[in-house]
């Protein structure tokens, strides 16, 4: 199975450096721009299906991505990680290191504990390739859905903090698996 992973493009939120969460959203201008530019490094390939997040801004960056080419298909799966009381705060409030510990699994603040957002992503993982296991499929969600998925996808240890850099947005990634 072939899997490209995607984060979303950009929200309004996510320029004015706001902590997203949950929060349905839709794609500013630059959002809209950064698809059709992935859009065009993406012409080449064919995908079988799509899934994507329940929120908007996932479903407007597929839409550019695969239109009508493709079936898109919604997993609550893949929904953003539940941010609690720090969503819409800035993300200078939010101590990323201490909420991607595996080991320590925080949930401080109503903030989703790390290891339930790993869980529903091998979940979502496990279903796909016994389902589709010769399929090649695109999953557009959120940053992090995404790093969850990458840790996954790549065979990581899981364990220690799992924070491994930014995840810009629109970033794309393949996997055979």
């Amino acid at each position: 199975m072939k899997v490209t992973l995607i984060r979303h493009a950009e929200t309004e939120d996510n320029f004015l450096g706001k902590i997203q969460g949950r929060s349905n959203s839709l794609l500013n201008d630059t959002g809209r721009r950064q698809s059709l530019r992935l859009k065009m490094k993406l012409s080449d390939l064919n995908y079988d299906l799509c899934y994507i997040s329940p929120l908007i801004r996932c479903f407007e960056t597929a839409i550019v991505l695969v239109g009508d080419r493709t079936e898109i298909i919604r997993d609550e799966r893949l929904i953003e990680r539940e941010m609690g009381e720090l969503e819409g705060r800035p993300k200078e409030e939010y101590n990323a290191f201490q909420f991607w510990n595996y080991d320590k699994n925080r949930s401080d603040y109503g903030v989703e504990p790390v290891q339930d957002l790993i869980k529903r992503c091998e979940d979502f993982l496990n279903e796909l390739k016994e389902k589709y296991p010769d399929m090649s499929i695109m999953i557009v969600t959120h940053s992090g859905p995404y790093r969850a998925l990458r840790h996954l996808l790549k065979g990581d240890t899981l364990k220690g903090n799992l924070l491994d850099g930014p995840i810009d947005n629109c970033s794309c990634e393949e996997f055979e698996i």
